[in-house]
């Protein structure tokens, strides 16, 4: 039997998850935080990974450590701390500010399918990950990133295309995460074999 199923997740010990969904063959590693988010098909997070307010997209790779949406303080006001919002662990009689978990739980992030996010990684929230892309471990990503690109740094900066722009295009264009799995299983010989523009002369109509 395979380790991972198309009917649950498999949720390592000591997470953490609230409020978010999964689809097939999932996998969260142990001491993650998974917070208001969605995880496609096939998308992973290895060991304490600290993910909010994000659409993890299919086949998505996020290595450990990494922080992805990280919420953000009140820096406008007088004060920043978490008794702005936080209220009800100070005072008996004051409530929590929905106000400003709706305004967190809006800026979302989102992960494109196949993307390779680098062990120690933050992206910054409304920040999208296009597919394919990788971004190296410590980079703090605070700008979108083009689909196929690899970006490194602080804050991150493109460093190169995986692929010519021909070959970019049509990955893209043959969406090949959103094959079943039967037809995944029958060309698991060519991924493994095959370089990219090799596959897509076999594989594209």
């Amino acid at each position: 039997m395979p380790k991972l199923s198309a009917d649950a997740p498999l949720i390592h010990p000591d997470c953490q998850i609230l409020n978010s969904t999964f689809g097939g063959w999932c996998e969260v590693g142990q001491g993650s935080r998974v917070l208001n988010s969605t995880f496609q098909d096939y998308a992973y997070c290895d060991r304490l990974s600290d993910i909010a307010n994000a659409t993890v997209g299919k086949f998505a790779n996020i290595a450990a450590m990494t922080r992805i949406g990280p919420t953000d303080h009140p820096y406008q006001n007088a004060s920043l701390h978490h008794f702005l919002y936080r209220s009800s662990y100070y005072w008996a009689d004051a409530t929590d500010d929905p106000d400003h978990f709706a305004a967190r739980a809006a800026r979302r992030c989102v992960i494109g399918p196949d993307t390779w996010i680098g062990h120690g990684a933050i992206i910054k929230p409304e920040v999208t990950i296009g597919a394919g892309a990788i971004v190296a471990s410590g980079a703090v990503v605070t700008r979108d990133v083009a689909p196929y690109m690899i970006v490194a740094g602080i804050p991150a900066q493109p460093l190169r295309a995986r692929f010519g722009p021909g070959i970019a295009d049509r990955l893209l264009a043959l969406a090949w995460w959103d094959w079943p799995h039967d037809r995944l299983r029958a060309a698991l010989t060519d991924f493994r074999t095959l370089p990219a523009e090799a596959f897509l002369e076999r594989y594209q109509a």
